[in-house]
């Protein structure tokens, strides 16, 4: 059918027409490629101090899957899969948080991971909660499949606004480095994901870290190698204590990893462990071994330090810490997380994972630890079991008896050696006293019976010729009378004037005392139970005899 003149007319103008606006429009394109290409060449930088860095425009953006982000971030929180109480970071809402996903996505995905055996779910107890509440964590295939996700998201390029205003690109992995800031790998993806590019200095990415290291005491390990001695002291030579030193042997030859040794101020509990020490000295060569002198101004977390720095941890050692130890010291003013330090002192000694390379023995030697506080006691209840899990020792020296133990451990169990030294026996005054050449001008017996065979009583004898040296008075007094409460002094200057033993209802009568006996006194020795009845430690007893016969 032939078309009419004016349809043809028709026809050439609409063509006419559609070619002007495919033309307008092919020319807008064009342009609108030019300037992007020139704006892409002006923000395009060059920063020589990265050669590793690889350079691009804003239009690149990060996606990271939702499994992949829970999977980070469960491996971030690896450590509390053992844990009674875990935080909230493991919950759905802790979840929902971290990963940017709503709550009801987190159960969803959550499904998932479970059938496929990648991630457990159970309910723990969580901190500033009232109830238990549903957690996940990761299995042993979840593991490996995480780490395996962290090691492909960690080349993922992100965009980085260095300090210069430069933008530069480099793979996640680096970018919190280069930025200077605390942020892990889920982190750094989160925020190059939503905002497309991280800036140097942002708020939300916590303080700039320093990059170097201010000297002083604001360092973690500062003076811990001042608090502890490689050995124990060396101290006067040391009379008798056969019986003793036997008992050590057998308990280092034994299975017991604990051994406490009582007494009171000055008996020679210091020396008979560094006298026994040297005996044995090339048995030991193997262990690490600390000698911590407790004083009262000592802390939990002072002696955790110092253990840290005897394993050699630290920077100024560069020994690594696989298992994060160091991280464990909590800043000032919050306390020490026994548990968490149980558990990775001991993976550390016993290094199963082998990231260390050579398992430790520990030798500690405590001093005086009736100084520490409830803290410090506690502490010792934790070292006991990392000493018994690691094949460790540890020598406990102490005035009163401890009680980071029980009893069962040390008649049923084999878990822990009591020594409890008392005054040097008759035998072993008279041959100390034959040796100093006085055994014709001082009687044994009286000496006994005035000193109660105190090695430091006798030791001022050997010095000064004096039986009841000024010193030595002043030592009991100092050191057991004056520290006494009334009611205990009370007790003992009653139990003084007898001449044998008194039976506990008639001594508990007769200075108005209801109760069973103290047991302050009896558990630092002052008192001791007969089977006759009550009686005193020798040399406090001539001590306090002096005091009721200037009153009688």
């Amino acid at each position: 059918m032939a078309l009419s003149s004016h349809a043809r007319a028709l026809f050439r103008a609409s063509t006419i027409s559609v070619r002007v606006i495919i033309s307008s429009i092919t020319e807008g394109v064009h342009e609108s490629i030019e300037s992007n290409l020139s704006q892409f060449k002006l923000e395009r930088t060059i920063d020589d101090r990265a050669d590793s860095c690889i350079f691009m425009g804003e239009g690149a953006r990060v996606n990271v899957a939702v499994a992949d982000r829970i999977l980070l971030h469960l491996l971030n929180h690896i450590s509390q899969v053992d844990l009674h109480t875990v935080t909230s970071e493991i919950t759905r809402r802790g979840i929902s948080i971290a990963c940017a996903v709503h709550p009801p996505n987190v159960s969803r995905s959550m499904r998932d991971l479970v059938a496929t055996g990648i991630v457990a779910q159970s309910t723990r107890s969580v901190r500033g909660e009232n109830r238990r509440q549903k957690v996940w964590y990761l299995t042993s295939l979840g593991m490996e499949m995480a780490t395996a996700v962290k090691e492909r998201l960690s080349e993922i390029p992100v965009l980085v606004r260095s300090r210069n205003g430069d933008l530069l690109e480099l793979p996640a992995s680096e970018a919190s480095d280069r930025l200077r800031a605390d942020l892990d790998l889920l982190s750094v993806l989160m925020h190059a994901q939503h905002e497309g590019a991280l800036s140097y200095g942002d708020i939300r990415f916590g303080p700039i870290r320093n990059k170097t290291i201010e000297p002083g005491s604001i360092k973690m390990m500062a003076g811990a190698h001042s608090t502890y001695h490689t050995e124990p002291p060396k101290t006067r030579d040391i009379h008798g204590r056969n019986e003793e030193r036997k008992s050590l042997d057998l308990w280092f030859s034994g299975t017991e990893g604990i051994c406490t040794i009582t007494g009171v101020a000055g008996c020679g509990k210091t020396t008979l462990v560094s006298d026994w020490f040297r005996t044995c000295d090339s048995e030991i060569e193997d262990m690490l071994v600390m000698y911590y002198p407790c004083q009262p101004w000592d802390t939990a977390i002072g002696l955790t330090t110092s253990i840290f720095h005897r394993l050699g941890l630290g920077q100024k050692n560069r020994v690594g810490d696989p298992y994060d130890l160091i991280s464990i010291l909590p800043p000032p003013g919050n306390p020490l997380d026994h548990d968490l330090l149980r558990r990775r002192l001991t993976a550390t000694l016993i290094d199963e994972d082998e990231l260390i390379g050579n398992k430790s023995k520990l030798f500690l030697i405590l001093d005086d630890v009736h100084n520490l506080d409830r803290d410090g006691v506690r502490l010792l209840g934790v070292l006991m079991q990392v000493m018994e899990a690691s094949h460790s020792r540890m020598i406990v020296i102490s005035r009163s008896s401890p009680d980071f133990y029980d009893r069962r451990d040390v008649v049923t169990r084999g878990r822990v050696s009591e020594i409890a030294l008392e005054g040097l026996s008759r035998n072993e005054l008279e041959i100390w006293v034959e040796s100093m050449g006085l055994s014709n001008k001082i009687s044994t017996e009286i000496l006994h019976e005035r000193t109660g065979g105190h090695p430091l009583a006798i030791e001022l004898l050997e010095m000064y010729g004096e039986m009841n040296h000024r010193d030595w008075v002043r030592f009991l007094d100092s050191e057991i009378v004056d520290v006494l409460p009334d009611e205990d002094r009370s007790i003992l200057m009653a139990l003084s004037k007898a001449k044998r033993p008194v039976p506990w209802k008639d001594l508990s009568e007769s200075v108005g005392y209801i109760g069973r006996p103290p047991k302050s006194l009896i558990s630092r020795g002052l008192m001791i139970e007969l089977e006759d009845g009550m009686w005193l430690h020798e040399a406090l007893r001539s001590r306090l005899r002096m005091y009721t016969e200037k009153q009688d």
